[in-house]
Order: C-alpha cells, then sequence, then structure tokens
C-alpha cells in the first residue's frame, strides 16, 4: 500500500459535518445540565431596608411609608428610592414562603399605580378597613391582590403574588 493511499483526504465539506457533529453534542450536553440543574435564575439576597428608609425619607416629598420590622421569617430583597418630579419608593419582600409582596409609592394616579404594578385589566373588589384607613382592593387573573389608598396626593400601593388576603392586610397595618 502506498503512502499516499493511506492518509486521509480533507475537505471543506468534512470540516463542516465535523463541526455540525460537534455542535449538536454540546447542544445536547446543554440541553441536559439544564434539565437537571436546581432553578438559580433569581438569587434573592437579603437587604437592609431601615438604613435607606431613613435616608429617603429625608428626601422624599411625602410621607413615605415602611414596615417598622417584617414578620418573622420574612426578608426584604429589594428597596429603591427614584427622586424628582415623580419620585417614586420600593420595597420588595419575600415571605417565609417565598411569595412576593411590593410596596409602591408615588404622585401617579391609583389607576396608574395599579395599570403598572398589578394589571391593567385588574378588577376592582370590596374596600377593606386596615388600621381606620379605608383600602381599595384589587386582583387580576395571574394571581395578584393589592391593596391600594391615596392620600394627600401619595398613592400607596401593596401587592401579592398568591398571598393570601389576611396576609396582607397584616403587612400593610405594620406600615408607619
Amino acid at each position: 500500500m502506498s503512502e499516499q493511499s493511506a492518509r486521509y483526504q480533507r475537505s471543506s465539506g468534512g470540516l463542516l459535518a465535523a463541526l455540525g457533529v460537534l455542535l449538536v453534542v454540546v447542544l445536547v450536553w446543554v440541553g441536559v445540565q439544564t434539565l437537571f440543574r436546581p432553578d438559580r435564575s433569581t438569587p434573592q439576597e437579603r437587604v437592609d431596608y431601615g438604613q435607606v428608609v431613613a435616608q429617603v425619607r429625608k428626601a422624599a416629598h411625602f410621607e413615605l411609608l415602611a414596615p417598622a420590622r417584617l414578620p418573622a421569617g420574612w426578608r426584604a430583597t429589594s428597596v429603591r428610592f427614584t427622586p424628582g418630579p415623580s419620585p417614586h419608593w420600593h420595597l420588595g419582600v419575600l415571605t417565609d414562603r417565598g411569595r412576593y409582596v411590593g410596596l409602591e409609592q408615588g404622585r401617579q394616579s391609583v389607576g396608574e399605580a395599579v395599570d403598572a404594578f398589578v394589571d391593567p385589566a385588574a378588577v376592582r373588589r370590596a374596600p377593606v378597613v386596615v388600621r381606620g384607613a379605608t383600602w381599595s382592593t384589587y386582583t387580576d387573573t395571574g394571581g395578584d391582590l393589592a391593596l391600594v389608598r391615596r392620600q394627600g396626593g401619595t398613592t400607596t400601593l401593596v401587592v401579592g403574588h398568591a398571598v393570601g388576603r389576611s396576609q396582607l392586610r397584616s403587612y400593610a397595618a405594620r406600615l408607619r
């Protein structure tokens, strides 16, 4: 047998076929890894909202509300204040069961707040009284429940996803 015939013939078609096979193997491997990996897409770090509240209350031109303490097992995961002509306060927390509860405050109307933080198609339900104040309630088809009130040009909205009415009322009662 000659040395020439024992050599592998290289071609661009063979190279492309080899790359295609390699690509398929990599995609299968990534797919398998994705299926069997625990969901770590939203790591929820605890934030110390208490220090932020003290600073923001000085800058806010409205009565900024926040709970003095969270219920046992709950943790704050996001906090932010946007100053300016349309100031906005946000405090996001997770319950002891990992359910989201958000506090939103700003100068927007009740309708604008409900559209932005609940759903444009939210349905108004019976009002509730929390610590002597009447709050409107709204629900949507995705499992959100919101308590909303307007006082002195400020709209306060407390929204929970898959959170019970009594739990949301209890949280709203903690706002000071």
